[in-house]
Parts: C-alpha cells; sequence; structure tokens
C-alpha cells in the first residue's frame, strides 16, 4: 500500500491526528496515512515510502536494515526489550547534541519501529536528518535570559543559511532578549522592539538598537530596509499575518523568520494563510511549544 509516516512531537498528537485525517495506522506518536508525502505542518518526521518487514530473528532483523543502508534510528514504542536488541546489532548513531554554527548531519538516517515481535516498520526515507526529528543543542546556559533562543538557533540550523556580519536585522518581541542575543552573535546590527524592556546584558551589547515599542506600530518606510526580520512576538496569528505583509508589500524585508502563537484549538486556516506565502513554508521546530515557525528565505524556502 502506497503510504506515508508521520510522526509527531511529544503532546501534539492530537493535533498531527485532526491535521491528517484519515489516519489508517496508529503507533502511540507514529501515524500512518495514504498517498505520498504530504504538506503538514505538527509532524517532528516523516517517514517515505516505509516497508513492512517480517524479521526471522534479532540478528535477523538487523541483518535486513543494514543491507538497506547503515545509520538507522529508533522510534520505541513498544516491545521495548526485543527492540533494543535489535538496535544493539546495528551500527551505533551517535546521540551527542548538536553544536550550534556546525552544519546539519548529511549522512541519510532512516527510521524504523518494531510493531509486533515478527514485524519492523521502516523507511529509509525521512525528512529529518536528526533521530526521532529531535534536535538538541549543547546549550549557552549562562548568556542567553531564557531557552527562547533555542527556536533561533533551530531554524538557521535548519535552513542551513543565517545572517553575514554587517547585516540589519530586527528582533520583534525581543523582550528578554534571547533571540536578539543570537542575531548579534552573528555580527549583525540588531534592532530589538518591545514594549517590555530587555535584559540588561543585552541591551548593553554594541550592535544592539532597543526600542520600548509596539511591533505593531512601525511604518516599514521608516525603519528601513531589514536583511533578516525576525518575530517571536505574542500575538494572535491573523494579527502576524497582517504585520509581515505590511513588510512584505513594502519591499523592506527579504528573510522571515516568525513564531505563529497558538491559543486553544488549532486554527488551521490561519496557518495555512502563511504557509500559501509563496516561497516560504510552516513547521513545528523541536524547540517549539504550542506553536509553529513560518520561513521565508529565498533561494532555501522556496526550494523544498
Amino acid at each position: 500500500m502506497n503510504e506515508t509516516g508521520y510522526l509527531a512531537p511529544v503532546g501534539f498528537e492530537d493535533q498531527l491526528f485532526n491535521e491528517l485525517g484519515d489516519v489508517t495506522e496508529r503507533h502511540d506518536r507514529l501515524m500512518f496515512a495514504p498517498g505520498p508525502e504530504r504538506r503538514v505542518f505538527w509532524a517532528q518526521n516523516v517517514w517515505r515510502n516505509p516497508v513492512r518487514i517480517a524479521i526471522p530473528s534479532i540478528k535477523g532483523a538487523a541483518k535486513i536494515l543494514k543491507f538497506n543502508q547503515r545509520n538507522w534510528a529508533m522510534f520505541k514504542f513498544d516491545h521495548f526489550s526485543r527492540a533494543k536488541l535489535i538496535e544493539a546489532h546495528l551500527p551505533h548513531v551517535s546521540a551527542k547534541r548538536q553544536i550550534f554554527g556546525e552544519p546539519a548531519p548529511t549522512a541519510p538516517l532512516g527510521s524504523w519501529t518494531l510493531i509486533d515481535p515478527d514485524t519492523i516498520i521502516a523507511s529509509a526515507d525521512c525528512s529529518s536528518p536528526w533521530k526521532n526529528g529531535e534536535l538538541e543543542f549543547e546549550e549557552d546556559k549562562v548568556t542567553p535570559p531564557n531557552r527562547a533562543y533555542l527556536k533561533l538557533w533551530e531554524a538557521f540550523t535548519r535552513l542551513g543559511v543565517g545572517p553575514q556580519a554587517g547585516d540589519r536585522t530586527m528582533d520583534l518581541g525581543g523582550s528578554p532578549g534571547g533571540w536578539t542575543w543570537v542575531l548579534h552573535e552573528f555580527g549583525t546590527d540588531v534592532i530589538s522592539i518591545d514594549k517590555a524592556r530587555l535584559d540588561a546584558n543585552i541591551a548593553k551589547l554594541p550592535r544592539v538598537d532597543f526600542r520600548q515599542e509596539s511591533a505593531f506600530g512601525l511604518n516599514p518606510e521608516e525603519v528601513g530596509y531589514i536583511d533578516w526580520l525576525c518575530s517571536d512576538v505574542i500575538c494572535y496569528p491573523d494579527r502576524l499575518y497582517q504585520l509581515v505583509n505590511q513588510w512584505m508589500d513594502a519591499a523592506m524585508a527579504t528573510n522571515f523568520i516568525c513564531t505563529i502563537k497558538l491559543q486553544g484549538d488549532t486554527d488551521y486556516s490561519a496557518i495555512t494563510q502563511f504557509a500559501d506565502i509563496p516561497g516560504s513554508k510552516v513547521v513545528h521546530l523541536y524547540n517549539n511549544k504550542h506553536e509553529l515557525t513560518w520561513l521565508k528565505v529565498p533561494g532555501v524556502t522556496d526550494q523544498d
């Protein structure tokens, strides 16, 4: 049967289930739906062209997987002891945390799971180069004032590109300053906007221009051209959509990374309007909470 597997982020199983609509098989967070890969927002990893394999033994299961490709990541939800024994016969896949600034892994990484003692579902072609889509970083637990900076780290790591020294960048909803700190670390000039103050250590950085005002009162022509417009501002999706369209219509920003904050039930029409913007995409980052991230980076997101 032609089908695709979708792995939901922890805690967002219902969002993915509702988004897919016609789930034919489910194993905890892993759901299967008919047809080729779809545009979905709540999948942490997509299993393309999965196959069901009857396994003769523990060593036989590992041998079959290794025959197809070297690197495999296990999604464990049941039959734990037997699954661990199979995993022990596979080449070790490093579990070390990502160092920010280093490129994403490039080696193919398949995914597999044991659905009963004698049957594996496996996909050699997955959307994420990280095990089960879990992009965990070696964190800086001293400098940034909160952990929200991890979202921007993840976005840049996924994109494979970032700002250049001397670029003019903007952080909307900057307080307390995690995203502003990330942009400053790239060597950019950062305009940080928020009604609340920045952390004092971030505000005194040499290339940070903090303006204590509303992101929604800005006039793009008065602010001037921005190379990277980043937003983690707390607002309803429709209001953010109006804001980014104002900047796009004015042609005053090129690259966008914006968090879509969600309240209550997921409003798929509000999300879809972002995803339908040409040359962009909407994803759930591993470091997102009940939110999604809209990315528009010419030359990158329009080729996915």
